[in-house]
């Protein structure tokens, strides 16, 4: 894998990753560029014990352009974009808009392909096998910067989820603190430990191999299961059966069997309805430097679409008291995914 890293006008990184070696990405970024941003603002809300990142400047970041307006295509004449080459395999670059930089933090742009009319689901796999290659990189240069505390890869997908730019792309955030979601996991993890003396993610893995109820694809390394507790109306898990804390620590072999089994769930969701789903798309690393024993990678891919014609809103329940409440039973929705193949 061939990986060059240059500067953008304003300074900020960007890193080509390409399979051919030979691939030229010198062109530099002749934009004039205002000064970079130095991130959100981190304020501490103690009713609830959690960080809570205020980045007003992200309002006046790129909303849905015209494709021939797309910030994240190659460049071409007269018209210069945040990745100066007239092509690409995979770029990462620094933020424009970031919600975390400096000290407290990073937040980087993961463009999946040159290609602004295609989708993560469409990728060629050696394609996908690129960007895992991108997020391990990634998750390990990030996991060095002493102020950040967890690396989170994640696409969100489909305006219904909030997307900002259509082309085919996802992000990458540095935490300068741990997330509520993961310390709700790893102390679960921690309580299970100490009261049977087993890791709670290999139970949960062997329980639903075991069970193949709810499992909807899966291979010798990866496999993918709807949830027995889901909380979106169609959500997929994917965990390597080799308990690792992140991308960067999957083998080669397993990257190209996460690749497999990703690309036929992705298949899937776009295959249920007579439109893709919209989806978030979220890697679970452990943390950097505290519990990192207790994590175990997976991947949660989850869409708000409940029905062909129905969203799943966080309305009262969810939004006010963070309790989900799930309009499809998750045993139905890994029937429908596993008939869609």
């Amino acid at each position: 894998m061939k990986r060059t890293p240059v500067r953008l006008a304003d300074g900020r990184e960007l890193i080509y990753f390409d399979r051919d070696e030979t691939a030229d990405r010198s062109a530099p970024d002749t934009r004039d560029l205002p000064e970079r941003s130095a991130g959100g603002e981190l304020r501490y809300d103690a009713l609830l014990d959690e960080w809570v990142t205020v980045a007003d400047h992200r309002q006046g970041r790129t909303l849905l352009p015209a494709t021939e307006d797309c910030p994240l295509c190659p460049s071409r004449p007269g018209r210069a974009t945040e990745i100066p080459a007239a092509d690409y395999e995979v770029a990462v670059f620094e933020n424009r808009f970031p919600a975390f930089a400096g000290q407290r933090g990073r937040a980087e742009v993961v463009c999946f392909t040159a290609d602004h009319g295609a989708s993560f689901a469409e990728l060629p796999p050696e394609q996908a096998a690129t960007v895992v290659a991108a997020w391990a990189d990634r998750t390990a240069e990030l996991s060095a910067l002493p102020h950040v505390a967890q690396v989170f890869c994640f696409e969100n997908f489909g305006e219904e989820i909030g997307v900002t730019l259509h082309h085919p792309h996802g992000q990458i955030f540095g935490y300068p603190f741990v997330p509520p979601r993961t310390r709700k996991m790893l102390d679960a993890a921690r309580r299970y430990a100490e009261r049977a003396g087993r890791d709670l993610f290999a139970d949960v893995l062997a329980a639903e191999r075991e069970s193949g109820e709810r499992v909807v694809a899966a291979n010798e390394l990866w496999t993918a299961f709807v949830p027995v507790a889901a909380r979106w109306p169609f959500e997929v898990h994917l965990f390597p059966h080799r308990k690792v804390p992140d991308i960067a620590a999957l083998t080669e072999t397993e990257r190209a069997a996460f690749v497999a089994v990703y690309l036929d769930v992705q298949g899937r969701f776009r295959s249920l309805f007579d439109r893709p789903l919209p989806y978030v798309a979220a890697w679970h690393q452990a943390p950097v430097r505290v519990d990192r024993e207790l994590g175990h990678l997976h991947l949660q891919l989850f869409s708000s679409r409940r029905a062909a014609d129905k969203l799943k809103y966080l309305a009262g329940s969810e939004s006010g008291m963070d309790a989900f409440l799930n309009d499809v039973r998750p045993e139905r929705a890994a029937r429908m995914l596993r008939e869609a193949g």
